[in-house]
């Protein structure tokens, strides 16, 4: 699975055209528009790249405006907004062919000491006890086929599968996910990876109330329509990390799913809420 970790490795690997302007390229896919997480993750590198390293991401803030054409290259323009003290901002719009596509309102923090708190981790199966997604699939009579090639990266393990959650008309959708491969030591690399992987299942949570799951042949059309993480304490996207969504609401053909990331260890390392359109195709 190397190969594949490379291939995201080297997605997340924009170019620099020129201060604050920069490309990435698309995967090669058969699907119709960009995956989100693809958008957010690159949009991520670009800011980053005018942050030291002594400020990590803590938050960041983002709306997608139109479908991303796969078959197109992305251009992400960075405004450097703010730089203070302790704290920097930035603004990334991601264009192309002239018209904008996402953008991305990234903040970054030096460290501090202050009071601590979290939320403690739910109690699931360890991921060691859990099928990986190809063997999952392979168990109903299905080759594994990833949508894009960074997917193959992502060792993805559902404490419940989606039709299981969609049949008990859950919210609750716990995953395992990580890097199959070791990722370098920056400190920012392992934020964006997790922001690729922060949309892979979020807002399926606002379809399984309603016995519907991607795949399932329903009738309900999902997209992103925005996307905020809150990154709380360091960890690595390499490693196992427990991604515990829900919804807290659905409504107006718009669905709120929300998720808490976890280390193996219990440790609550982020905070993701995404809002998505939950349309019903005519």
């Amino acid at each position: 699975m190397a190969d594949s970790v490379s291939a995201l490795l080297k997605l997340l690997d924009i170019e620099t055209l020129d201060v604050d302007l920069y490309r990435g390229e698309a995967p090669q896919t058969e699907m119709q528009r960009t995956f989100g997480g693809h958008v957010a993750a690159q949009s991520l590198v670009a800011a980053v790249r005018t942050v030291g390293v002594d400020r990590p991401v803590h938050s960041l803030h983002a709306y997608f405006l139109r479908p991303g054409d796969p078959h197109h290259p992305i251009i992400y323009t960075v405004d450097r907004i703010r730089d203070g003290r302790s704290f920097a901002t930035r603004r990334v719009v991601a264009t192309q062919q002239g018209r904008a596509i996402f953008n991305m309102a990234a903040s970054f923090h030096t460290a501090e000491d202050g009071p601590e708190h979290a939320e403690e981790m739910p109690e699931v199966p360890p991921p060691e006890d859990l099928q990986n997604l190809p063997d999952v699939l392979a168990g109903f009579g299905v080759e594994w086929q990833p949508p894009f090639p960074e997917w193959t990266s992502i060792d993805l393990r559902f404490v419940k599968l989606p039709n299981e959650v969609a049949a008990a008309r859950s919210d609750s959708i716990q995953t395992w996910f990580r890097a199959l491969d070791p990722i370098p030591e920056h400190p920012h690399l392992h934020v964006c990876v997790l922001t690729y992987m922060s949309d892979m299942t979020l807002l399926w949570t606002s379809i399984t109330p309603h016995g519907s799951f991607p795949g399932s042949g329903g009738n309900i059309r999902l997209t992103s329509l925005d996307h905020a993480m809150w990154f709380h304490r360091p960890f690595r996207a390499d490693e196992w990390l427990l991604f515990d969504t829900g919804s807290s609401t659905a409504g107006g053909a718009r669905g709120l799913s929300h998720g808490r990331v976890f280390t193996a260890d219990g440790r609550l390392v982020a905070t993701v809420v995404q809002e998505g359109l939950t349309r019903i195709r005519k």
